[in-house]
């Protein structure tokens, strides 16, 4: 089932700012939590339908790209449904969003993760991997699925990467006592604070390996070399960023995976040039074909195309060749093709061709004479192009 827009989810305006957002999702998260609607599935969906709509608006890069190209952008295009397939995840995510423990304060205290009642038991965020991915114009007006081999982190199979040789072999971290975190108060009087630090000791996890998977060496991770297949969207562009969720190096300990992040390059076209989403192409014709007109065929992203030149044509005629461009990614339909035609003058002639051309040159009908309904150049790019 197709994605709803994020903004939709929220209920907010395509310019809200970040202070709207964050208030439309603790609006959301209030309404549809688990613990006020116990048992009611279509509740616990909207719930992390509105946690996934937050995770990417509430991050200026996550928006920009999701504003550019859609779903696309932020997931690949792959992914169906919500990202988030367990709640304790929104939670241990987004609890601190209420400020002060008031998530599970106006709950009642569940122990859902949202404060410190909640213990940490998720390990270390793994890194983002970066990728470039050459494209032909022809893959890039089709849209294409690449497979790249890819050298990262997996979660170790011997221990389900939990980096521990079972279930039992934890403690709690005697540091921070399972909360993954230091709090201190500084200052005095009235300027006193609560400065909150990632545990040095579990590095934030709250527990600590007593006996680690041999496999993995206590990392509940292996580096591991794979084939994996991309689908490139129809439409993008050079320099642009899609990114695969959860498709980078697998966290510490079960932690989060990182993203890729895929980098497009565009590989120059032998014939055309891309200009957005029109290509453009030069015809060059003979002075003969120019003025007594004729069909050629020319090359286009999708094959050879015949058109029919007018007896007549002037060189820098531009004829369009309606939705034979690129496909645009925010919009529907395509751009065109644009074909400047420029009449070609030969530079080696033979006494014969002189002669012929000498005789031409007195010819009234071979002195240029642009009548006043003629464009000019420039003003024919401009009405292309606009």
């Amino acid at each position: 089932m197709a994605k709803r827009d994020y903004y939709e989810v929220l209920g907010v305006d395509r310019k809200a700012d970040k202070d709207s957002i964050k208030k439309a999702y603790r609006k959301m998260a209030m309404t549809y939590h688990p613990d006020k609607n116990p048992g009611d599935k279509s509740a616990e969906e909207k719930f992390k339908e509105a946690a996934e709509a937050y995770d990417v608006l509430g991050d200026e890069q996550k928006r920009a790209r999701y504003d550019q190209f859609g779903h696309a952008g932020v997931n690949g295009g792959g992914a169906s449904g919500n990202q988030y397939q367990d709640v304790n995840d929104i939670f241990s995510q987004f609890g601190d969003i209420f400020g002060g423990g008031a998530f599970e304060s106006f709950f009642g205290g569940s122990a859902s993760g949202g404060g410190r009642s909640g213990k940490r038991r998720k390990g270390q965020r793994g890194n983002d991997l970066r990728v470039r991915v050459k494209l032909t114009l022809e893959e890039i007006a089709s849209g294409v699925q690449k497979n790249i081999r890819l050298k990262r982190f997996v979660a170790c199979k011997n221990c389900s990467g939990i980096g521990a040789a079972d279930s039992q072999s934890f403690q709690t971290c005697p540091t921070c006592n399972g909360y993954g975190e230091i709090r201190q108060q500084v200052g005095g009087g009235f300027f006193q604070q609560i400065v909150v630090q990632t545990c040095p000791t579990c590095h934030g996890e709250g527990r600590i390996v007593t006996k680690a998977c041999k496999a993995c060496e206590g990392e509940g991770r292996l580096q591991e070399e794979e084939t994996l297949s991309i689908q490139i969207p129809a439409g993008v562009s050079e320099g642009m960023q899609l990114s695969m969720r959860g498709n980078g190096n697998a966290g510490l300990r079960g932690g989060e995976a990182g993203d890729l992040l895929i980098q497009v390059e565009e590989e120059k076209h032998p014939h055309l040039v891309r200009e957005g989403d029109n290509v453009l192409y030069e015809l060059f014709l003979s002075l003969p074909d120019a003025a007594l007109g004729t069909t050629v065929e020319v090359p286009t992203l999708s094959g050879k195309a015949r058109f029919k030149v007018e007896a007549g044509t002037q060189s820098g005629k531009l004829v369009r060749l309606k939705g034979k461009g690129i496909p645009r990614i925010n919009g529907y339909g395509s751009g065109d093709q644009l074909v400047q035609i420029s009449v070609w003058t030969p530079t080696h002639l033979t006494s014969a061709e002189k002669e012929m051309l000498e005789k031409m040159r007195q010819s009234k009908n071979f002195q240029p004479n642009p009548g006043k309904e003629e464009k000019g150049f420039f003003e024919r790019m401009r009405e292309y192009f606009n």
